[in-house]
């Protein structure tokens, strides 16, 4: 992995407190482009400061899906073997990078979140419930017989290959949310990519998740069961 070109994917809205520290960090191991999403507070300003990344300014907010596609994009056209992505608000800690570049290849390393700091028992619980409905949906319903299931799916600190990134940006994508990373992680499965799992280290911070979240997660778990052929 060492010899393959890799870009670190960061969306971020209003990160003005820790943007210029994610990007700094994770700017040592690896090429970065950062989506600014319409930020309406000094980020811009720093990320423009900030030499040798790519930034993309959306003119309108589109949430993390518009982000992470946008990155996804970027690393396509400009033949990014790799593309790491992570949180903009040091939940994801950028020194475990290297992880994910030494990681064997595969099409989806998703980031298990083996340790976790501060993080409430309740969102504790929901990330439990959340994996589970996930693993059932992705293959429903063969996958409820299935012995082996994926341990965080709902984690968003992850690398996907030139592979899956063409074939999820071929896809018409539905999410407006955080579903945006049980759909990635379904067309992959569904195409019988490989999908693997990193240990990483998980720093609750703060949280966009509200019941306007959940509901379009559900909603899509949903549209996977009625759909299964996608």
């Amino acid at each position: 992995m060492i010899e393959k070109r890799i870009l670190v994917v960061i969306p971020a809205y209003n990160e003005e407190d820790n943007i210029e520290e994610v990007v700094l960090r994770a700017k040592k191991y690896a090429d970065v482009c950062v989506i600014n999403d319409n930020s309406s507070d000094a980020t811009p300003e720093i990320l423009n400061r900030i030499d040798g990344i790519h930034v993309i300014h959306h003119e309108k907010n589109t949430h993390i899906p518009g982000g992470l596609l946008d990155g996804m994009k970027y690393a396509v056209d400009h033949d990014y073997d790799y593309a790491i992505s992570m949180d903009a608000g040091l939940s994801h800690d950028p020194d475990e990078i290297p992880r994910f570049i030494s990681h064997p290849p595969s099409d989806l390393a998703i980031g298990t979140r083996i340790t976790k700091k501060n993080t409430l028992l309740y969102r504790r619980c929901l990330s439990k419930v959340g994996n589970f409905i996930y693993n059932i949906c992705l293959d429903f319903p063969a996958s409820v017989f299935r012995r082996r299931y994926y341990k965080d799916i709902t984690s968003g600190f992850r690398r996907y290959s030139n592979k899956s990134m063409k074939l999820i940006l071929s896809k018409k994508i539905e999410s407006k949310t955080f579903d945006i990373l049980f759909e990635t992680a379904m067309y992959v499965y569904k195409n019988k990519l490989i999908l693997s799992e990193v240990p990483i280290t998980y720093d609750f911070s703060n949280s966009s998740l509200n019941a306007g979240v959940v509901k379009d997660c559900m909603k899509m778990c949903l549209k996977t069961i009625v759909s299964p052929k996608r």
